[in-house]
This record gives structure tokens, sequence and C-alpha cells, in this order.
């Protein structure tokens, strides 16, 4: 098993009943969760050593933040407290036709305000194997674009196999200023999430007509060559025919060769939100314990398909819970 940190803003979620409006509800779901914190918990299901790196205020939510990556056995001994405030969001959950809608209010929380990197680095990556981050956090504000990049360096300096999810979020920066970020950032990454719209709108490569299957292989194989440093990509695919039903596919290119998932017919959808990162944290497990190729696209889509059946942001299922799905299948009884 390996030992991994993943660095990013954890925030409080607030989500309504499903057939309820935002504007019309009385009481909401409380959910803690952020990119970076759900692969960390994730991975720790998996029994891999795990630190968890941010900053929350030094308030009851912040003591909520530790307790909640605590239960899940996440070490805190890099979780910073001071600031301002956690960020929060609210998530109008979806139903059938009409989507899921989220609303943002994480302008000035402790993490975003971050100047300057806190924390010993040296001490952060001592004996680490993968060092994981993703888009959200250089989207955040100037600061952190060059804060990013020098935790890169710093990892890479230190040895570890650097992970990033490029995770782009419209709210948050626009594709032009995310794509120059990129530009910088992934020189120094080892393992990629990313898809065909990433590489079209993101990193400028020209859009292939081709049938679905060699349409992501080209894609993979043009940012592969963009970027000859990064070892794997990986993604998702989803036909979403409602907000209730998707299908899904997991991708993932590895030594120059392209393998995809079973596809996974997923209704009714108790929760997507964190779906990426359980698929996310299933390709490290799958490089951290050495598995084929194929297993690993497996093991990564079985997670993020068990991930759509639970509320919050984080997956809660270990590695014997996921093999089991996979080899029994959906919706069977496991005696």
């Amino acid at each position: 098993m390996g030992k991994v940190v993943t660095l990013g803003e954890i925030m409080l979620r607030l989500s309504t009943q499903t057939g309820n409006r935002l504007v019309q509800s009385q009481s909401l779901q409380a959910h803690y969760g952020g990119g970076e914190a759900n692969v960390g918990i994730s991975l720790a299901n998996y029994g891999h050593d795990v630190l968890f790196a941010s900053k929350v205020p030094d308030t009851a939510l912040g003591d909520a933040v530790f307790k909640h990556l605590q239960r899940y056995q996440v070490d805190t001994r890099f979780l910073l407290t001071g600031g301002p405030r956690l960020g929060t969001y609210y998530l109008e959950a979806g139903v059938g036709e009409r989507a899921a809608s989220v609303i943002y209010d994480r302008a000035g929380s402790s993490f975003a305000e971050m100047v300057m990197l806190e924390w010993d680095l040296a001490d952060l990556f001592q004996d680490v194997t993968i060092f994981h981050i993703s888009g959200i956090t250089p989207a955040l504000s100037e600061n952190w674009r060059m804060m990013t990049l020098e935790l890169m360096k710093q990892a890479k300096k230190a040895g570890c196999k650097i992970s990033f999810d490029i995770n782009y979020r419209g709210k948050l920066w626009t594709q032009k200023e995310a794509g120059e970020t990129l530009k910088q950032l992934l020189p120094y990454v080892d393992y990629c999430s990313a898809g065909k719209l990433d590489a079209i709108y993101l990193l400028g490569i020209a859009e292939m007509q081709g049938n679905e299957q060699e349409e992501v292989s080209f894609y993979y194989r043009q940012m592969q060559q963009m970027f000859p440093n990064i070892q794997v990509f990986y993604s998702t695919k989803r036909n979403v025919q409602s907000a209730s039903a998707n299908q899904l596919i997991g991708t993932l290119w590895q030594e120059n060769q392209y393998y995809q998932s079973q596809i996974h017919e997923i209704t009714p959808i108790v929760d997507r939100v964190g779906a990426g990162d359980a698929f996310a944290a299933g390709i490290l497990h799958g490089l951290l314990v050495e598995m084929p190729s194929q297993g690993t696209v497996d093991f990564a889509t079985a997670a993020s398909a068990l991930k759509h059946t639970i509320h919050g942001d984080c997956n809660q299922f270990s590695k014997e819970e996921v093999m089991n799905f996979l080899a029994v299948g959906s919706g069977k009884i496991i005696r």
C-alpha cells in the first residue's frame, strides 16, 4: 500500500431533498467534501496511508471537518486552522429531466485566502508515493496558481508521482485562464484526469470526427504528445438520460494502449456529486497496487457507480465491497 497526500479546499455542502427547490426548502442536508478530500477518503477506505492538507477556520465548522476526515482514517496533521470562514455551496438536487444546480458561497474562505504555503514541504512530502491535487485549487486565486506550481515542483523534487485532475469549473475561471495555467502545470504531472472537452477547449487540440472509441484514443494520444511526461490519462464517459438515470463508462490510457470498462446502468441516482473523485481514487488505487490496466479501469468505474447510490460527497465503500460488486453484478444480493 502507498502513502498519498491530497491537497485542496474542503467545503460545507447544503443540499435540498429530492423534489424540493432551494427557495422552498425549510431544511437542508449538511455534508462535507471537496475533490481532493473525497479522493483521500476513498484511498483510505482501500487501505492506503492518506494525509489531507488544507486550511479551515478555528470554529465548530472547522472541527466538523476534522471529525469528518478522521472518521475515515484520513491523517489530518497537515490540516491547518485559521482564517475567516469555511467555504460553502448549496446543491439543489435534480430529478428526472430537471438537472441539479449549484450555488457557490466560497469567496474569502480560509483556504482561498492563503497567500503563502504554510506547510513544511519537506515534511509534507516525506516518503510520499503520490501527491494528488486538482484544477479547482489554482482556479481560486492568482496566489494559488503560483502556489500549485511550487507544490508540484517540491513534490517532484521529493520523488513523488504527481496526480492531477483538471476538474475544470467554469464558475471559477475562464477557459483561457485555465489553459494558460495548465501549460505551466502539466509538465510536472505523471497521472492526469482529462477528457475530450479538456483536450479541445483547454489544450487547443483540434476536434476529431470518428467513432467514439477512436475519438477518445485520439485525444489521449494528442495530449500525451503535448506532455510526454504524463504516463496515464483517464476519464469517464457519461450518457445522461436524465438527472436520475445515467450510463457510465470508464476509460484509461496507459503505455500507449486504450482501455474501457463495461457500461454501468445507474438508475435511480441517489447523489452524483463526488462520482468523478471516486473514479480518480479507483485509478490511483489500481496504480498503487499495480493492477493490470483493464482491472484498474474496471475497479475505478465500479467504485464510481457505487458512489451514485449514497448521499454525500465521499465514497464509503471498501476495496472488498467494490470487488464484490464487480464479481456479483448490479443489484444482486451479496450473501
